[in-house]
């Protein structure tokens, strides 16, 4: 068990950052790459890419066509799986495992290699890619997982909906996951963070900090902790 002993980064990377003006963004994706690379200075990389906006696309059609949501969920799901592949291909098999693992047990034989970054979409029919994230930084005993989004925090609701949503810059997992309970759950409709991720962060005492990935730099300034998008904090005091 010496992988767990080594410091895992653990990032979740919307999959609509992946893209500018409804188009796949080359640039974007090499730049995300070339700071996962250096991130890896502390120690291996985790990453889980989401669905995005394409994936929601796919689950609306499916939906409209009569398919139930396990269907329309394993959609979400090979739609986030093809996302990470794209990183992949930015980063390289020389330092990135050479495809997203299909299972939790697979994931967990991934990290126990040489590569020093992972990159993971979904997994199962039920589960977001953000409870993917959470399970990750659970098992490798991490003490945050960033969370990079096309906005710049948690907000008191939807901030391209509401003109008068206002960024809270600090709260604890609780509050997250009272505000959750007023959102969606139905495939591919993860707009905050979901209840399931959440309640695996707070079991494993692991602080979660959102933020504004569209520049990536802000992913590394995050780690160097600085402050920066939305921090929230476990309920309970960690243990020193």
């Amino acid at each position: 068990m010496k992988m767990r002993e080594r410091k895992v980064v653990c990032l979740k990377v919307g999959g609509s950052l992946l893209f500018r003006k409804n188009d796949l963004d080359n640039v974007y994706i090499q730049k995300l790459g070339t700071v996962l690379k250096e991130l890896t200075s502390e120690g291996k990389v985790c990453v889980v890419v989401g669905g995005g906006f394409i994936a929601h696309k796919y689950v609306s059609t499916a939906r409209k066509l009569g398919a139930q949501e396990s269907f329309c969920d394993l959609i979400g799901i090979e739609v986030a799986r093809n996302n990470a592949r794209l990183l992949i291909a930015a980063l390289g098999e020389d330092v990135c495992y050479p495809s997203p693992p299909n299972s939790f047990q697979e994931a967990v034989k991934a990290l126990a290699t040489d590569k020093k970054i992972l990159v993971l979409g979904g997994f199962q029919p039920g589960q977001s890619t953000n409870a993917v994230a959470a399970s990750i930084a659970d098992y490798t005993r991490s003490k945050t997982l960033i969370n990079a989004t096309n906005v710049d925090g948690v907000y008191t609701s939807d901030p391209k909906k509401d003109p008068n949503a206002k960024k809270i810059e600090e709260m604890t997992i609780d509050d997250l996951i009272n505000l959750i309970k007023t959102h969606s759950h139905k495939a591919g409709e993860y707009p905050l963070f979901d209840i399931v991720a959440a309640e695996i962060l707070k079991r494993g005492n692991i602080s979660l900090i959102v933020l504004n990935g569209k520049d990536p730099e802000n992913i590394k300034k995050a780690i160097e902790g600085e402050r920066i998008g939305t921090l929230i904090k476990p309920t309970k005091t960690p243990k020193t």
